[in-house]
């Protein structure tokens, strides 16, 4: 949809074109609405001549079918051929609504009081939101989740998108967060999370962020994606410590060095115990234990060794 002035406001003329749809996306809408029809108007048909054809004659049938499927076949080229409108209406769904909700009560409350009381209602209703910190922070949040929605389709529109068609992805929803805003994408055919991760620091400029991050908010779908946008930093203020007010602010610095606390074991210094083993009719064997580390005890230099010719 395009609308052309033909003269200039000086004379002369010029061609100043306002794009809603691009021709592309209307093209491709045009095409696939004549596709739905006939599809759907030959199915749907068939299926009910099928079905009437059981209680009524054959011909009777065929009109019947197509009486169902003509409609239906319209209903179908409607919903795909104003599809691109129906996304664009989307898109702005926020904003329309929160601009009808204000001026509808900006009428009822004009044609309810006078011009001083509505004067003083106006001003409370903008000044204490924006007087009171948390309502102000409230507020410039979600402001900024409704331009990052529409920076981002500006980003697809601009330099992401790879549909042959033209089709955007769609921008579901978007919410504040501690360091930024969340927004939640479904792809359409012909992107891919890789195809985002190249261009995230392009994503940052346009969304006036710092740094710009993707991941997949499904692990069934892969074209749900949820982008994070980052313009600020949450752990970077001091936070107070009660440990402070435990040193003495008088003592030297150099005897506020803490004694040195032992860590482990010296296992070498720790005498090895040894483990008694009964055996049935012989008197009780002991047997030197292995070592905490594992290692076995050298032997004592008193054991009695066996006599080596006894065995020759």
């Amino acid at each position: 949809m395009s609308k052309s002035s033909p003269r200039r406001p000086f004379g002369g003329r010029s061609n100043n074109t306002i794009t809603v749809i691009e021709a592309k996306v209307h093209r491709s809408s045009a095409r696939n609405a004549r596709l739905a029809f006939i599809l759907t108007a030959v199915i749907v048909g068939l299926l009910s001549a099928v079905v009437a054809a059981s209680s009524i004659h054959p011909i009777l049938a065929l009109f019947t079918g197509a009486l169902i499927g003509v409609p239906l076949g319209g209903l179908a080229w409607l919903l795909v051929r104003v599809w691109p409108v129906l996304r664009l209406l989307w898109w702005w769904t926020p904003e329309i609504g929160i601009t009808s909700f204000l001026g509808i009560c900006w009428v009822q409350l004009v044609n309810h009081t006078s011009t001083p009381v509505t004067l003083i209602v106006v001003a409370l209703v903008v000044g204490v939101p924006a007087a009171v910190p948390v309502s102000r922070r409230f507020l410039v949040a979600w402001t900024w989740c409704l331009v990052v929605r529409h920076r981002l389709r500006v980003c697809f529109a601009q330099f992401i998108i790879a549909n042959q068609s033209g089709s955007l992805p769609l921008i579901l929803w978007a919410k504040p967060t501690p360091v930024g805003e969340r927004v939640w994408v479904y792809l359409r055919p012909g992107l891919s999370l890789a195809d985002l991760e190249g261009r995230l620091d392009r994503i940052a400029v346009a969304c006036h962020a710092s740094t710009a991050l993707v991941e997949r908010a499904s692990d069934r779908n892969a074209a749900y994606l949820r982008f994070d946008i980052k313009r600020r930093e949450v752990l970077t203020a001091q936070v107070g410590s009660p440990l402070v007010d435990v040193i003495d602010p008088d003592t030297p610095a150099t005897e506020r060095i803490p004694a040195t606390v032992p860590t482990a074991l010296d296992l070498p210094d720790i005498d090895a115990p040894t483990v008694t083993l009964p055996t049935q009719g012989k008197p009780a064997v002991k047997k030197p234990a292995t070592t905490a580390n594992g290692s076995k005890p050298a032997a004592a230099s008193s054991a009695v060794e066996d006599d080596v010719s006894d065995w020759i």
